[in-house]
């Protein structure tokens, strides 16, 4: 006589199993998203006129890599991370976050070199194409400073294909493993009812 199927193990496994597939399809939904945005900004390296820096956030993504002009009224503070030249150097850009003139926060990246030591700038106008995460990469050379490479929506990554396959692979993983668990289980109850 075999054991039945024990239900509450085979609940969860199966809402996990469920669950993975369901990520999976989200991972395949998030690729033609992302290839969207893409494709959008491509367009938008293409287009040469200025567009207001977005007061909302929201709007932000319909901007990304679009000309802008803002003026840094009053400097916030000044920092410098990894960044790279137009020329493709390695090195640190400077970048400041500052208040426009309604009061809104920008970051704003000024330029490239190899020192960290912070080059004195204190605000004005700055022209620059809008990255991601809101922030200005400025296109016009601050004295002191080289300019930084542009952001390229082709360096924006679209791994949501490979998450979708690794998802659907744990639920078939996880499937297997629960058949070979519930056939190892039926076995052993098979040799207890013969006595073995």
């Amino acid at each position: 006589m075999t054991r039945r199927i024990p239900i509450i193990p085979t609940v969860i496994v199966a809402a996990a199993i469920a669950t993975m597939i369901a990520l999976g399809f989200w991972q395949l939904d998030r690729k033609g998203q992302k290839e969207a945005l893409i494709a959008h900004a491509e367009r938008s390296l293409s287009m040469s006129s200025e567009v207001e820096y977005p007061r909302d956030e929201r709007a932000l993504d319909g901007v990304l890599y679009r000309r802008t002009r803002v003026t840094c009224a009053s400097l916030i503070n000044a920092t410098t991370v990894a960044g790279s030249s137009a020329r493709g150097e390695s090195g640190v850009a400077h970048r400041v976050t500052c208040y426009l003139p309604d009061g809104r926060p920008v970051k704003i990246d000024l330029g490239f070199s190899r020192d960290p030591a912070p080059v004195p700038w204190s605000g004005g106008e700055v022209s620059g194409m809008i990255a991601p995460g809101g922030r200005i990469v400025a296109t016009d050379e601050v004295p002191g400073l080289e300019l930084l490479a542009l952001p390229d929506p082709r360096d924006l990554p679209n791994n949501h294909l490979a998450y979708a396959g690794q998802w659907f692979s744990f639920a078939l993983t996880a499937l297997v493993i629960y058949v070979l668990a519930l056939r190892r289980r039926t076995q052993s109850g098979g040799r207890e009812a013969k006595g073995e």
